[in-house]
């Protein structure tokens, strides 16, 4: 919601413009929340299901030079961020309270519990969503 709160009413011009030198626009920033979301979603799978299994690092510069953000539909992008928050949850949900304790071995990072990646993967948007808010102050909307 607050993702969706973010992008209202803005352009198709105005979600693909980089009014910040150097940075995203907001449509990249977008699909790089998309992206990642299977990734976070394929951590936790990963962790509950296996033994102390292997989490690869995922390099976000990459997904972006190769999966031409620019051109996706920013309603496609919300409706993915969605299907998989809500079937991940759902998972989360019926999960026993010692399953938050599993661990996984994070390629840069170390060993992580599935509570740590949740927390993390929470932590995620909230901090995107600012950037979003500046490119609007910057845009003048």
């Amino acid at each position: 919601a607050l993702l969706r709160k973010a992008v209202a009413g803005m352009t198709h011009d105005q979600l693909i413009a980089r009014p910040i030198a150097g940075k995203w626009s907001t449509l990249e920033v977008v699909c790089h929340l998309n992206d990642f979301e299977p990734v976070y979603s394929d951590r936790f799978r990963r962790v509950i299901a296996l033994k102390t299994p292997l989490l690869m690092v995922a390099d976000e510069n990459e997904y972006m030079k190769f999966l031409n953000p620019q051109e996706r539909d920013l309603n496609e992008e919300l409706a993915m961020i969605d299907a998989t928050r809500i079937a991940t949850a759902r998972l989360l949900r019926t999960l026993p309270a010692e399953a938050w304790e599993r661990v996984g071995i994070h390629s840069e990072s170390g060993k992580k519990t599935l509570a740590d990646l949740v927390k993390s993967a929470g932590n995620h948007s909230p901090s995107h969503i600012k950037f979003i808010e500046e490119k609007r102050k910057a845009l003048g909307i």
